[in-house]
């Protein structure tokens, strides 16, 4: 079966997106377990309802600040990177890659010398992949796992190849869904989606199997698949609250990654190619961002041991899931909304101001003295990413009318660093990160807030697919960092002599 090009194939008619729905399967609590809510009938031991927290109880679950507090002195005595950090910030170079180079800075005589920001995957800049697929209206996260997996852009048949074999996996395995694990009526899509994951592994018929054959097609088939999984867990969700039916998405053969998603989230409302290209490029400025970030190291970090891919994948979902990681998106709406809520006036600039310092001495907003979306490990003067959405992102806002609140945006994005300085009593230049857009396009794009963060996910998977496979085959040998015991020695003492 051949596939039309992405760049020659018209957009779907509003009559065809309406046909698609109307043949969605309809499933009961008898066909899926994702209706169920199984619930754990044992508290846990702390909770009133089971042993509580008498005073016998404290030796097991206090001071923890002190149990697990180092000194300082300490860390500076010996040379301790914390997090793999430098002192300057900067992280500790424990590999070499090929795949990719995120630059934010450079090193001059052992100082951090702060630069404009650049993601360079496989040799190319993201601007000319960005420019090279959407300058000639071609969709391009495609191309970009293609580039990131095989280390080569496609040519066009290889192009069209690389999209039927992931169109080849849309169809979820039989009885997936009845084992489908949202069982546990799971707050978090992320959590449904690691264990969907893990799940996936006992379908497959050689799931322990390292084989670059075998690996890339893993990597094809989550490309397929996490998208309908994503979105059967959010209606699921959807169903429970509401006491409406679970409607399954239909397989759609031929669409893009952005197609995709926006087919199975979006219904009967449908979508624009013009919003379809815009998350195209979300889509392309997540797929990879070097193999230091939290969940991409996760992953390099899990098949250094040999692990199957599955597990690799889901330990790296779980880092992602985290609110210091792929969380962060999130936390940016929030800001941005209680920001427009406490600001009469967006365009008076000392009142946004005003109200940002109010935030950044955990005055307002969550009390954490964190401007979120601003500020990055890596980049110093700006984030390339957050750029291009910037530019990709303008037009489709003032179609929708939200463009005063992307004019509020970029507004906090010029004021806030300054901000940050002054109350961190630093003068390390910050800029704002993806992040602080993320939120923005996906709401104007109609994307649930609990999808934020899995999307990150089904996009980075071409990235971890990337960094999995060249720890297996370029590196050979298990991550085993060394930790320094800092403990002294203490003589046993006989249980009847240890007091009351």
């Amino acid at each position: 079966m051949s596939v039309q090009p992405l760049s020659q194939r018209p957009m779907p008619t509003s009559r065809d997106r309406l046909r698609a729905r109307a043949i969605r399967r309809i499933l009961s609590a008898g066909d899926t377990s994702a209706l169920t809510h199984a619930v754990d009938v044992t508290p846990m031991p702390s909770d009133k309802r089971s042993l509580g927290r008498p005073a016998v109880s404290d030796g097991l679950y206090q001071d923890f600040e002190c149990i697990d507090k180092v000194p300082e002195e300490l860390f500076k005595k010996l040379d301790v990177k914390r997090g793999l950090r430098n002192a300057d910030g900067s992280g500790v170079l424990v590999g070499l890659t090929t795949i990719s180079n995120v630059h934010g800075y450079n090193k001059v005589d052992g100082r951090v010398e702060p630069d404009e920001g650049d993601l360079i995957i496989r040799g190319y800049h993201i601007d000319d992949l960005l420019a090279g697929t959407h300058g000639a209206g071609r969709f391009g996260y495609e191309e970009t796992a293609y580039l990131l997996i095989s280390s080569r852009l496609p040519r066009k048949a290889e192009l069209e190849d690389f999209s039927e074999r992931i169109d080849s996996r849309r169809e979820l395995p039989t009885g997936y869904l009845s084992l489908f694990p949202r069982t546990t009526e799971s707050s978090s899509i992320m959590n449904v989606l690691a264990r969907s994951t893990l799940l996936l592994y006992a379908f497959d018929e050689n799931p322990d199997d390292t084989s670059p054959t075998h690996e890339v097609d893993v990597s094809l088939s989550m490309l397929a698949r996490l998208p309908r999984i994503a979105a059967i867990a959010h209606e699921a969700s959807v169903a429970v609250h509401d006491g409406t039916k679970l409607a399954v998405p239909p397989v759609r053969q031929g669409f893009s990654m952005a197609e995709t998603v926006l087919d199975v989230l979006r219904g009967d409302e449908g979508f624009t190619r013009e919003e379809a290209m815009l998350f195209d490029v979300m889509l392309m400025l997540h797929a990879e961002h070097g193999g230091g970030n939290n969940s991409t190291f996760t992953c390099r970090v899990l098949s250094s041991s040999g692990t199957d891919a599955y597990s690799a994948y889901a330990a790296a979902m779980g880092s992602l899931k985290g609110p210091k990681h792929g969380g962060a998106n999130y936390k940016v709406g929030e800001m941005v909304d209680d920001i427009a809520e406490h600001v009469s006036r967006w365009d008076n600039e000392d009142e946004l101001a005003s109200y940002l310092e109010r935030i950044a001495h955990k005055e307002a907003f969550d009390g954490t003295g964190l401007i979120y979306g601003m500020g990055h490990a890596v980049y110093t003067k700006s984030d390339p990413r957050a750029r291009l959405v910037r530019r990709y992102a303008g037009k489709l806002a003032a179609e929708k009318g939200l463009g005063e609140k992307f004019q509020l945006i970029q507004d906090i994005e010029r004021l806030a660093p300054g901000i940050v300085q002054e109350a961190r009593g630093t003068r390390k230049p910050i800029c704002a990160n993806i992040d602080l857009y993320t939120g923005f396009v996906y709401s104007m794009l109609g994307i649930p807030a609990d999808l934020y963060t899995p999307i990150f996910a089904m996009a980075r998977l071409a990235g971890w697919t990337a960094h999995r496979m060249e720890e297996l085959y370029g590196s050979g040998r298990i991550i085993r960092p060394a930790y320094n015991s800092v403990i002294e020695g203490r003589d046993y003492v006989p249980i009847e002599e240890r007091g009351e």
